[in-house]
C-alpha cells in the first residue's frame, strides 16, 4: 500500500495524512483491521523507544510527538471487536510520556515498562493491561478502570487514581508515594509491599 510509505514520511503533514487513511481503511475494510493496528503499534514501538535518562534531554520534535500522539490515537479508539483472538497491542518499552489517552480503549495491552509519566489517562480502559515497571509518575488515571491490571513495580509517584477502578489489580511493589487514591476501588487488589511512603 502507498499509504504505508507516507506514513514514514518525515513530513507530519504527510504522516499524518496517512494515519488518518489507515483508520478509514480499517473502518471499511474489518479485514485488514489488525495488520493495520499491528503496523500502527510497531510505528510507534520504532518512533518512541524508551528512553535513558540522559537521552531524555535529546527529546523528539514536537512533529514526532503529534505523529506519536495520532498514531496512538487511532490505535486507542479501534473496534476491539475486530481484534483477533489470542492477539494483543504490545507497546511496551515506548516512550509516551505526557500522551492524551482520554478515554482511550487499553484493555489488556501490554505496556511493559513504557514511560506514562505525566499522561492523561482519564476515564482509560487498562482493565487487564500489562503494566509492570510502567512509570505512571504524574500520570492522571482519574476514574480509570484498572480492574485486573498488572502493576507490580509500577511507578506512580504522585499519580491521580481518585475513583480508578483497582478491583483485583497486581500492585505488587509499585512506588505509590503522593499519589491520590481518594475513592479509588481496591477490593481484593495486591497490595503486598507496595510503597505508600518514603
Amino acid at each position: 500500500m502507498k499509504v504505508v510509505s507516507r506514513l514514514e514520511n518525515n513530513s507530519m503533514v504527510i504522516s499524518l495524512d496517512a494515519i488518518n487513511d489507515l483508520e478509514h481503511i480499517a473502518e471499511v475494510n474489518p479485514q485488514y483491521h489488525w495488520i493495520i493496528m499491528d503496523m500502527l503499534t510497531n510505528f510507534v514501538r520504532n518512533k518512541a523507544p524508551s528512553r535513558s535518562p540522559e537521552e531524555v534531554t535529546n527529546n523528539s520534535s514536537e512533529n514526532t510527538k503529534a505523529v506519536i500522539q495520532a498514531a496512538i490515537t487511532v490505535i486507542a479508539r479501534r473496534d476491539t471487536k475486530h481484534d483477533p483472538e489470542n492477539e494483543q497491542i504490545d507497546l511496551s518499552y515506548t516512550d509516551l510520556r505526557g500522551v492524551n489517552l482520554q478515554g482511550a480503549n487499553l484493555e489488556q495491552t501490554n505496556l511493559y515498562q513504557a514511560n506514562l509519566s505525566e499522561a492523561n489517562l482519564v476515564g482509560a480502559n487498562l482493565q487487564g493491561a500489562i503494566l509492570s515497571a510502567a512509570n505512571l509518575s504524574g500520570a492522571n488515571l482519574n476514574f480509570a478502570n484498572l480492574s485486573q491490571a498488572i502493576l507490580s513495580a509500577a511507578n506512580l509517584r504522585g499519580a491521580n487514581l481518585s475513583g480508578a477502578n483497582l478491583h483485583r489489580a497486581n500492585l505488587y511493589l509499585a512506588s505509590l508515594q503522593d499519589a491520590i487514591l481518594n475513592d479509588a476501588i481496591l477490593d481484593e487488589a495486591n497490595l503486598r509491599e507496595a510503597q505508600f511512603k518514603l
